[in-house]
């Protein structure tokens, strides 16, 4: 059909230019504008930002230490027993000394630890194992398990244990003034003293 002069047909290249492609290539995908790119989310197991990694550092050589002069220990710092009075008469002193072992042992002392020491008649131990000889008596002590009885005159000769119980039950004044410092050598960790108090607070105020 013949096209009427009034009205022109518009073609396609009026729309502007159009580009052909090469033949054997295709048309290039347009990129997207570049923007802010999201965070990136966290590893699995390390919450939070990720930290950079740490640079590198040289291995340095292992320092090996020169043996010095050997620095002597230093000795142990002389420990002062406990003292604790128990007001007993000269009469009650050995009933109260024997109580205050009970209660040793009752609190988890061992028998062989303890000491105890009269100052007037023996403990009726002593007196009883004495009459065996000395030998047997000082064997027994030796063997140290078990409270070991001693009057004020042989202190000496008894090793030192951690509890010392003095039984201030008679003597002389002079005889318990000497008995209690040699008590207090023997005592490592406690010193119970039972006879009256002010006997004992002068003796212990003169230096013991």
């Amino acid at each position: 059909m013949p096209l009427i002069p009034e009205e022109p047909q518009i073609h396609e290249s009026a729309q502007g230019p159009r580009v052909t492609p090469a033949s054997g290539r295709t048309a290039p995908t347009p990129r997207p504008v570049p923007g802010p790119r999201p965070a990136a989310p966290p590893r699995p197991g390390r919450p939070g930002p990720v930290r950079p990694m740490p640079a590198q550092r040289t291995p340095r050589e292992p320092v090996v230490a020169t043996p010095g002069p050997s620095a002597k220990p230093a000795a142990p710092a002389a420990v002062t027993p406990q003292i604790q009075l128990v007001p007993a008469s000269a009469d009650g002193a050995l009933d109260a000394a024997e109580e205050a072992v009970d209660l040793l042992l009752e609190s988890g002392r061992a028998p062989g630890e303890v000491l105890v020491v009269t100052t007037g008649d023996p403990h009726p131990w002593a007196a009883h194992e004495l009459s065996f000889g000395e030998a047997a008596y000082w064997a027994q002590h030796d063997a140290g398990d078990d409270v070991f009885y001693t009057d004020a005159a042989a202190v000496r000769r008894a090793a030192s244990r951690p509890v010392v119980v003095v039984a201030v039950n008679g003597g002389s004044g002079e005889a318990a003034a000497a008995a209690l410092p040699l008590a207090l050598g023997r005592a490592g960790a406690l010193l119970i003293v039972c006879g009256d108090p002010q006997q004992i607070n002068s003796v212990l105020a003169a230096g013991v």
